[in-house]
């Protein structure tokens, strides 16, 4: 359902406003590139920043842009169950194909408040569900026996992005949930390792930029020709890195910007790129041949 290259798109401003045209333009790249799918209004399109219009606004324009082309998971998860459904009706709404489920953050539920928090979102919405685990920005992970029990009692809950960094995670995730569970990585520079134990893909913030080559770097490797993907791997890898030189998405909309797709523009608490690191990203971008 969900597998294969998925963009964690950023979400682009001009003057403090959503920019609608930058949007559209980044989409169509993404379409060009082959990816089979879109994730608007996550962590890397800067959801903690934007209003509940505004987050509603951009999943309406990506299904819109997108026109049937490739599926929009939409990023609709919060600290709150509440603004997490309401998020969640309106994607549905909107003609989103799934919901992205982020932990929720700060407030550190127990495995039992993740259980009953996943589980009321997914009784509220008929939208297939993938759950997002990243213990490095919510304080709190999804135990692997809290995804049996929500893939077991919830239906629509029917895939996770996993962002933990550990491969051994990957393994039992496979071996506890079987076969059909959708398990993405949340990792550019883990994509393969992670596939090589039972992944099936990615949603990237790397194909922001390079769409084309992460699709495929993952369908290589997803059609056994894993010395091809590689090659791909090695390439970039130290884009993969250096995308993440400072918190993300700041240097992602860097590195859009210096190929004249969006604006270099965040919202604060978010700064633009300290001169050294957008340099350093430069010369990487030119290195691995993104830029000329």
């Amino acid at each position: 359902m969900f597998n294969g290259t998925y963009t964690a798109i950023v979400t682009p401003f001009r003057s403090g406003e959503i920019d609608e045209e930058s949007l559209e333009r980044l989409i169509k790249f993404q379409i060009k590139g082959g990816v089979d799918g879109i994730v608007p209004v996550g962590t890397t399109g800067e959801s903690p920043t934007v209003n509940l219009e505004e987050h509603a606004r951009i999943i309406e324009l990506s299904v819109k842009y997108a026109a049937g082309k490739i599926k929009v998971l939409a990023g609709t998860g919060g600290n709150a169950t509440s603004e997490a459904i309401s998020l969640t009706q309106a994607a549905e709404k909107a003609g989103a194909d799934g919901s992205l489920q982020v932990a929720p953050y700060y407030n550190k539920p127990t495995q039992e408040g993740l259980y009953q928090h996943f589980k009321a979102i997914s009784r509220a919405t008929k939208l297939p569900i993938v759950l997002y685990s990243i213990p490095g920005r919510c304080g709190v992970e999804i135990g692997i026996e809290t995804v049996k029990r929500l893939a077991t009692d919830c239906k629509n809950v029917v895939g996770i992005k996993e962002a933990g960094g550990s491969c051994d995670r990957v393994s039992q995730l496979r071996a506890a949930l079987g076969a059909k569970f959708e398990i993405m990585s949340g990792d550019d520079s883990l994509t393969l390792p992670f596939m090589s134990v039972g992944a099936n893909g990615v949603i990237s913030v790397a194909s922001n930029v390079i769409p084309k080559e992460v699709s495929q770097m993952v369908k290589l490797f997803a059609t056994g020709k894993s010395a091809a993907a590689l090659r791909l791997h090695e390439k970039f890898y130290p884009l993969f890195k250096d995308l993440f030189i400072e918190t993300n998405p700041t240097p992602v909309k860097a590195a859009l910007a210096m190929m004249k797709i969006i604006e270099e523009e965040s919202r604060l608490p978010l700064v633009p790129m300290n001169p050294k690191n957008w340099d350093a990203l430069r010369t990487t971008m030119k290195r691995c041949g993104v830029l000329e």
